[in-house]
C-alpha cells in the first residue's frame, strides 16, 4: 500500500542562520566542536510568531534541520569520498555526513543561549557551536532531549568515533587586532580544529580563511598552525 504523495508536502524555509562564515572553508566539520562560535537564527516573516517558540527557552540545546544550499544537485551517487579518509576510499552516502545526498538536508545540535523577542524581526534565537554557512536555510527546529538523544556508548564506525586531535595555534596577539574582540576565541578554536581538508598536508602552503569580516592566512606544519596575517575585509 502506497503512502501519501510526498511531493504534495514541499519543505518550507522557516528561518535562516547568521554566522561568521561567508564561505564553506573553515566551518567546523561537526556542530559543537567550537562552542565559542556565536550565531543567531532569524525567522522568515511567515513564522515570526512568538507563540511558535513558547517554552523553547527552557532547553539548553536544540536540533536544527537545514539545507546544504551550496550542494544541491539533480543526480546523486550511492557512494562518496569522505575527506576524513583522505578522499581515497568510498563509503555509502548513508554511512556519511556528506553534503552530497539525495536530499541536501543537514542536522546539527547547537547550544541555545537565549530567545530574544524583537520588534522588527520577531523572535531571534541566539545559539553557540553551529557548523553552518552564513544564510543557511533552516527547515525545522526541535528541542534536544538528553534522555533520548544522547548515546555515550555509540559506535563510531569507520570514523573511529573520536574527534581529531587539536592543533597548537601560534598567533601573535598583535595579529588579532583586526578581529572583533568577541570573535577572537572562536577564531582560535576554528583554527585549532584544523580547517584544511585531511588530504592537504603541504607545510609550505598558505591557506586563507574568511571569518567575521577578516581574511586569515596561515600555514600548518605537523601539529602546529601558524597565523601569518589577518586582514580586515572591506
Amino acid at each position: 500500500m502506497s503512502g501519501p504523495d510526498a511531493s504534495a508536502y514541499p519543505m518550507k524555509i522557516i528561518a535562516r542562520i547568521r554566522t561568521d562564515f561567508p564561505e564553506k572553508f573553515g566551518i567546523p566539520r561537526q556542530s559543537g566542536l567550537v562552542d565559542s562560535l556565536k550565531a543567531h537564527i532569524v525567522f522568515e516573516p511567515e513564522f515570526r510568531n512568538p507563540d511558535a517558540v513558547r517554552g523553547l527557552e527552557g532547553f539548553s540545546h536544540i536540533w536544527l534541520v537545514w539545507m546544504f544550499s551550496q550542494a544541491v544537485r539533480e543526480n546523486w551517487s550511492p557512494t562518496v569520498r569522505p575527506p576524513r579518509l583522505g578522499g581515497n576510499a568510498r563509503m555509502g552516502v548513508f554511512a556519511t555526513r556528506s553534503p552530497f545526498r539525495p536530499n541536501p538536508i543537514g542536522l546539527s545540535s547547537v547550544r541555545l543561549e537565549g530567545v530574544e523577542l524583537t520588534a522588527d524581526r520577531g523572535p531571534v534565537l541566539h545559539v553557540a557551536g553551529a557548523d553552518l554557512l552564513d544564510g543557511t536555510p533552516i527547515f525545522d527546529i526541535k528541542p534536544y532531549l538528553r534522555y533520548g538523544d544522547c548515546h555515550p556508548d555509540a559506535a563510531g564506525g569507520w570514523t573511529g568515533g573520536d574527534r581529531d586531535a587539536l592543533l597548537t595555534v601560534r598567533c601573535p596577539e598583535a595579529l588579532l587586532d583586526p578581529v572583533p574582540e568577541d570573535r577572537r576565541e572562536a577564531l582560535l578554536g576554528v583554527l585549532a580544529n584544523d580547517p584544511r581538508p585531511h588530504y592537504q598536508t603541504d607545510p609550505d602552503r598558505v591557506y586563507g580563511l574568511r571569518f567575521a569580516g577578516c581574511n586569515v592566512r596561515f600555514t600548518v606544519a605537523g601539529d602546529t598552525l601558524t597565523v601569518t596575517e589577518i586582514l580586515r575585509e572591506g
